[in-house]
């Protein structure tokens, strides 16, 4: 018997709202994967015309939408006290 495992994936939609058939998610067993992996990937998913991510849990969105076009391209990281 197998086990079910939970499916997390980012859903992708272009300008127009319209949901893109590419690029495609992977598919992650845990949300933190998800996340992480979306971290590594805006900017290279923004470049390729995706303007907004959505997370789904097997298949149900898990708010919130993601703009990718206001992430700022630097991080100010203030230094510790």
């Amino acid at each position: 018997m197998s086990t079910l495992r939970p499916s997390w994936a980012w859903e992708m939609a272009g300008a127009g709202g319209a949901v893109l058939d590419r690029p495609v998610s992977p598919v992650f067993t845990a949300r933190t994967d998800a996340e992480e992996w979306l971290g590594m990937q805006w900017r290279a998913l923004r470049d390729q015309g995706v303007r907004t991510v959505v997370l789904r849990h097997e298949g149900a969105l898990v708010p919130p939408v993601h703009d990718l076009t206001v992430v700022p391209e630097q991080m100010t990281v203030r230094p510790r006290d």
